[in-house]
């Protein structure tokens, strides 16, 4: 059997030495490791090509994945310290796991519950649930909108729609003009709703008033959500850049094995110019996205920034690299059996989650007091 355990990593939530004005976006032997430990078991229980099968079949999602990802490897206790039974590591090694599930549009909770609802319940203090959520053997969700970007104000009543994997969580972590509730996910009304993106379920939730255990105050809440969401926009550019490698390697493999007039497609000059162009745009991704990641990891005052421009220029890539795959692979990339369909649906659903990049836009020139002409 594959050993997927991944080598230990001594790095604390501080990061390194570093001082913050020091930034390296190489990958440390540590976060190699973690990503050739999570890339093999991808390999082995989440091949791409099965996938369009398991969304015909209506359950995309595999718990004994999710249970081997989060609870065997430990990836969902990452961004949880040590004390509380987490791994202790930090927002770079999270990132990593995401790059590798975005190449295999995974359908697991991490992002919402390994993230997101992880960063805002640390923000809160909420230890007891932080050390379930460690485990992996809990999944909680902050019940807000996917679309919702780091400055999202929650609805103070009322059913809250477009929920990412509400239908999966144990406990629903949901923001009230008084604070920050835990509600157990079975007292909660969930109604399923019909996603672009069909790895990642979106679901209207309905919790009646008084429901749950408070965790924070009202302001506390405000810092929390925020704080949760900002590690999810920032992170959230990593899957997106898993999304643009897996398109632009599947793209490359595909034109040197198809043949036309007895020579590679790939060799045509209009394509390796179309390929290059695209190869570039991905590394430009991958130093946003690690350049978010490392931001959040060193509790940089520049992380709201460096998140901003990582959605703003990750979202547009992924999307582009995804057009690229569908069209490159000629008729295959237009039926439903190739994966290809399943990536740009996951890409353009990224590209409005956690904030639209119009909206990091915005954030982006407010921060660098660059205003919009009126």
């Amino acid at each position: 059997m594959t050993d997927h355990t991944p080598a230990r990593n001594d790095h604390t939530r501080a990061g390194d030495d570093r001082t913050p004005a020091e930034t390296d976006l190489l990958y440390s032997q540590a976060e190699s490791d973690l990503r050739a430990a999570v890339r093999s078991l991808l390999a082995d229980r989440a091949d791409p090509a099965a996938l369009p099968g398991r969304v015909e079949a209506d359950s995309p999602c595999d718990p004994a994945l999710w249970q081997a990802l989060a609870a065997g490897m430990g990836t969902a206790g990452l961004l949880v310290p040590e004390k509380l039974g987490g791994q202790g590591a930090t927002h770079r090694e999270a990132a990593v796991v995401l790059e590798e599930l975005g190449r295999a549009v995974t359908p697991v909770p991490y992002l919402t519950s390994s993230v997101i609802a992880t960063e805002t319940l640390l923000a809160a203090g909420a230890t007891d649930l932080l050390t379930r959520l460690a485990t992996g053997r809990e999944v909680a969700v902050l019940a807000v909108p996917l679309s919702a970007g780091p400055d999202h104000e929650p609805a103070t009543t009322g059913t809250v729609t477009g929920v990412a994997d509400a239908a999966r969580a144990d406990v629903l972590l949901v923001p009230r003009p008084d604070g920050l509730y835990a509600v157990d996910a079975a007292e909660a009304g969930i109604a399923p709703q019909t996603p672009l993106d069909l790895t990642r379920p979106l679901a209207a939730v309905t919790v009646p008033d008084g429901a749950g255990t408070r965790l924070a105050d009202a302001d506390a809440t405000r810092a929390a959500v925020r704080r949760g969401l900002l590690a999810g926009a920032g992170l959230l550019a990593s899957e997106q850049l898993g999304v643009a490698e897996w398109c632009l390697e599947e793209t490359v493999r595909h034109t040197r094995e198809r043949h036309q007039f007895n020579r590679p497609v790939g060799s045509f000059q209009a394509l390796k110019h179309r390929m290059a162009q695209l190869w570039l745009e991905v590394a430009g991704a991958r130093a946003a996205a690690r350049n978010a990641a490392d931001a959040l990891a060193t509790g940089s005052p520049e992380a709201p920034l460096a998140v901003a421009v990582a959605q703003v220029y990750c979202s547009r890539v992924a999307v582009h690299a995804a057009e690229e795959c569908v069209q490159l692979h000629g008729g295959i990339g237009m039926t439903w059996e190739h994966p290809a369909h399943l990536y740009l649906k996951r890409a353009k659903a990224d590209a409005i989650a956690l904030g639209s990049a119009g909206r990091h836009k915005e954030t982006l020139a407010g921060l660098v007091n660059l205003p919009a002409p009126g």
